[in-house]
């Protein structure tokens, strides 16, 4: 049995009136890994306002994922996906931004909304920036991203792309390739010096995709570094949600 979260939580608007929304669980589709994840990362429990139903696709490890172009996993995450959606889930995405390779084919296999990528995002953000601004992709290994995974998406392939160094703390760390515990601060360090390298050979970037579902507890800090717009898997997951099960505003009756 998937793990699943709370069913409703409240929200305000602006002027005080209660708005509540039904949410549907979304199925998350986890890589087979043994670290520890952050508050913030889609794969730690606590970072979810929505409901979410998780369950791991044994052998579909960060190496065969990242760095083998994830061949031969289309099936377990077919299997694995039709699992969620028979115990409820409304809408499926993952956990690795890599798994943009499979979004057409899952899309057309599956009976409910896929988003198997961060990555989808691209072509929005592209299109309400100022002008001569660009997105740039902000990745765990620059060089396993290719334009193969950003026309899967139907992004632009000449997107500007950039990662956290391979031999640093948190590509080991996420990589699923080392054993301690992870210093924290270590992590964030190695995921602004990305960012810093980023805007410096590229001042046109104009926003941040992050690729990574191992990024969104440092956008906050990539927001301060950059004072860019950092877009990230969280906030895909809940506009999804959101559109799943709208606020419910039934008790409104006029425009008082």
């Amino acid at each position: 049995m998937a793990e699943i979260g709370p069913a409703r939580f409240p929200a305000s608007n602006s002027h005080g009136t209660s708005l509540d929304r039904q949410t549907a669980p979304i199925g998350v589709l986890m890589l087979d890994t043994h670290f520890k994840r952050l508050p913030g990362d889609i794969g730690n429990g606590r970072s979810w306002k929505t409901p979410v139903l998780f369950k791991t696709v044994k052998g579909a490890n960060p190496d065969r994922v990242v760095f083998g172009g994830a061949q031969d996993l289309l099936v377990p995450f077919l299997q694995a996906a039709q699992e969620l959606i028979d115990e409820g889930a409304k809408a499926i995405t993952t956990s690795c931004g890599f798994l943009a390779l499979y979004q057409r084919e899952m899309a057309a296999a599956l009976s409910v909304p896929v988003f198997a990528s961060s990555l989808l995002q691209a072509p929005v953000i592209e299109r309400i920036l100022p002008a001569g601004k660009k997105v740039g992709i902000l990745t765990f290994s620059a060089r396993s991203l290719t334009k193969r995974h950003l026309l899967a998406v139907g992004a632009d392939p000449s997107t500007a792309i950039f990662g956290v160094a391979p031999d640093s703390a948190f590509a080991q760390y996420f990589g699923d390739h080392s054993n301690d515990d992870a210093d924290v601060e270590l992590l964030k360090r190695d995921v602004l010096d990305a960012v810093r390298i980023m805007l410096k050979e590229d001042p046109s970037i104009g926003a941040i995709l992050c690729e990574c579902t191992n990024l969104p507890p440092f956008s906050a800090a990539i927001a301060r570094e950059s004072g860019l717009p950092v877009f990230d898997i969280m906030g895909f997951v809940e506009w999804v949600a959101r559109s799943l099960c709208p606020l419910v505003t039934d008790e409104v009756t006029d425009f008082s």
